[in-house]
């Protein structure tokens, strides 16, 4: 079983490497203020996981520079079971002041939070 994820996972990888969706150009001033919007959220994920690669595609589309963080990484593995309650992929760390942290787990959700930055 490890052997056919490994190579999906390489199939999913490559496609996604050819197939790129291209960011918006923006002028530099816009894109500083969008990086300023999204500076407050994190992507869990794994590098070869389907669901993670269509958030990851949104967020390109979209120009969206969020911190990528690998579950591979054993901490960001315990952050995100600790604090988010699942070591599940996608998930979406939302930290706004004066709110409580908010996790988002589902890509179809997550690419729809993201579409208020578009």
């Amino acid at each position: 079983m490890f052997i056919i994820r490994w190579i999906l996972g390489r199939i999913i990888l490559g496609l996604n490497f050819i197939f790129s969706p291209r960011s918006p150009k923006r002028d530099v001033s816009e894109q500083e203020a969008l990086n300023e919007k999204t500076q407050h959220l994190s992507l869990y994920q794994l590098p070869a996981c389907p669901f993670c690669v269509k958030v990851r595609r949104a967020m390109k589309r979209q120009g969206l520079n969020i911190g990528i963080r690998d579950i591979k990484n054993e901490n960001y593995r315990e952050e995100l079971l600790t604090e988010g309650g699942k070591a599940k992929v996608p998930c979406l760390k939302i930290e706004e002041p004066n709110k409580p942290v908010t996790w988002l787990y589902e890509s179809s959700d997550i690419v729809d939070y993201l579409k208020q930055y578009a």
